[in-house]
């Protein structure tokens, strides 16, 4: 695992290394990162504008303005700016969710860093968090940034993912094997 190379294809790939490139050069990653993060939230915390960026029935032009406004309104200047507005002229928008992701894939790749998405029945504490954070550190040999999701139809344990590698080891996993098992018995 630590020794793996990131890959980042398609065109979602393309616009995040070359927003990674520019960023690099201009000595601006971390600002980017964090006008990203926020943009990201953006999206993810309202339906309109999700439904704004992934909705082929609103023109470049309307998407452009009300991209720009959003941008203004949440103090998101400079480069990250400029590429999403870049984005929404070339009619890209429904992919900006994609671009951003493979930008922070870089971005973690250049700081040595590993993403660990972390499924769990309730919120893990401070203390699990960086418990958890150094037994990944310990395994994978690099840095782990947690992810938090929760899922509260998993009863109980996490589901864990770094990379193409997953480990289930929740209570409605161990219940559905322990029930086929019985079905094969019975």
């Amino acid at each position: 695992m630590a020794g793996e190379k990131l890959t980042i294809s398609g065109m979602p790939g393309r616009y995040a290394m070359a927003l990674f490139e520019l960023s690099s050069e201009t000595k601006s990653i971390d600002a980017v990162a964090v006008d990203l993060d926020r943009f990201q939230a953006l999206l993810d915390g309202s339906k309109d504008l999700m439904r704004l960026v992934n909705s082929p029935v609103f023109s470049a032009d309307e998407q452009m303005d009300a991209v720009q406004a959003v941008l203004k309104k949440a103090e998101i200047t400079g480069l990250a700016a400029n590429f999403i507005s870049l984005v929404a002229k070339n009619r890209r928008l429904f992919a900006v969710p994609a671009m951003i992701k493979g930008f922070q894939a870089l971005v973690a790749q250049a700081r040595g860093e590993v993403t660990a998405e972390v499924t769990s029945a309730e919120a893990l504490t401070e203390d699990q968090k960086k418990a958890f954070a150094a037994e990944l550190k310990t395994a994978l040999g690099q840095r782990a940034i947690i992810v938090e999701k929760v899922d509260p139809a998993l009863l109980g344990g996490m589901i864990v993912k770094v990379g193409s590698r997953m480990v289930d080891s929740t209570l409605k996993s161990k219940l559905n094997s322990l029930r086929i098992a019985m079905k094969e018995v019975g």
